[in-house]
This record gives C-alpha cells, sequence and structure tokens, in this order.
C-alpha cells in the first residue's frame, strides 16, 4: 500500500536522519499527524531556527548562536589549556563533569581513511593557528576512544610536538569503542583526573 504524497514526503524526511530506519521513520511520521497543529508548527519553527541562527565559533568552532561563544568569551576560563573533542555535543558532556575549566576545540569529526575523512576535513588547521598563542600550555586529546579517535589523537600529538605544547589524553575510563557523549560524569570526571602525556 502507497501513502498519500504527504505523509511519504515526511516519512522520506524522517528516514535521512543519522539512526532512523523506515520503519522507526513511518511511526515518527504518523506520531507528528497526531499531534496539535500548534506543536508541529512550534516543532518546525524549532527545526528552521537552529538552522539559521546557529553557527561555528570563530575561536573553538563549537556550535553557538553568538560568536565569540559562551565558552571562549568566559574570562575566567583557564586559556592555557585546551581540550579537543570530536564534536559540539562533546564539549556539553565535558561540562556536566564540572571538574574541566579550560578552552575547547571541537574538530567535527575524526581521522577515517575508510570513510574518506583526512586530516583537512576535519578543524585542525584551526587548532593550529589557536596554539600560536604563548599562554596555551596543555592540549588535552578528549577524541572518542575508538580507532578513529585515536589515530586522531596520534596524529594530533605529533603535529602539536613542535610547538612545545604539552600534549596529554585523556584516560581510558571510558568504555573503547563508546562515545563521550554517553558517558555518565563520574567515568568522564575520572578520565579527565588520569589524563596522561602522549610520549
Amino acid at each position: 500500500m502507497f501513502y498519500p504524497e504527504p505523509i511519504a514526503k515526511l516519512i522520506d524526511a524522517f528516514s535521512r536522519l543519522p539512526g532512523i530506519g523506515p520503519k522507526t521513520a513511518g511511526r515518527l511520521a504518523f506520531h507528528v499527524l497526531r499531534m496539535k497543529e500548534e506543536d508541529v508548527l512550534d516543532f518546525a519553527k524549532a527545526l528552521v531556527s537552529a538552522k539559521r541562527n546557529l553557527r561555528y565559533c570563530s575561536v573553538c568552532c563549537n556550535i553557538t548562536d553568538t560568536d565569540p561563544c559562551r565558552i571562549c568569551s568566559d574570562k575566567n576560563r583557564d586559556a592555557s589549556s585546551i581540550c579537543v573533542v570530536q564534536e559540539a555535543r562533546d564539549v556539553v558532556a565535558m561540562e556536566r563533569t564540572r571538574e574541566y575549566h579550560g578552552l575547547y576545540h571541537v574538530l567535527h569529526g575524526a581521522i577515517s581513511p575508510m570513510e574518506g575523512i583526512g586530516p583537512d576535513d576535519i578543524k585542525i588547521a584551526e587548532l593550529l593557528h589557536r596554539l600560536s598563542d604563548e599562554r596555551v600550555q596543555e592540549l588535552i586529546l578528549a577524541t572518542n576512544p575508538n580507532i578513529e579517535g585515536e589515530a586522531t589523537a596520534m596524529y594530533l600529538s605529533k603535529l602539536v610536538k613542535p610547538f612545545g605544547v604539552k600534549v596529554t589524553r585523556i584516560a581510558h575510563g571510558l568504555p573503547v569503542g563508546g562515545d563521550l557523549e554517553y558517558a555518565d560524569e563520574v567515568t568522564l570526571s575520572k578520565a579527565l583526573e588520569g589524563r596522561r602525556e602522549i610520549l
């Protein structure tokens, strides 16, 4: 049985989202049909607003509605350390620990030759530019503990050594193959405390 065109288009739109298969897309589409019209309009406005009003911070490349972002603008942050993460949602995960008070840099991905993602495809050049600031003394590599995250961390550690900046890697209190986004605060705190220098 074929759906009317409007519902078919809605199902197709949902199925383009990562992790959403055809069955889940169908459930979401029919859920939207059951919603009040004002709730659907609010949902649509939220999507458009996020797309139009968010940008990358010109300093750390985090997603923000102000430039520079609130973290980069905060004079109380420790400018001597930069924590490098893969995705913007990882900044939120690190902030939940309330243990780290430095700055961040968001790579927007990890080196993955299998997926055709090289060093030029993520925000490494922007990170290197930031290291010209003499206040930066430590670079904390908090990429995900999986093959791509480890490869990115090793690549960055070798690239950054000539800058004379101490390079550390968060400890593996996190499950290998997992994502920072899903780790609890205690696990992330322990991982941050146990970080080690990459030799």
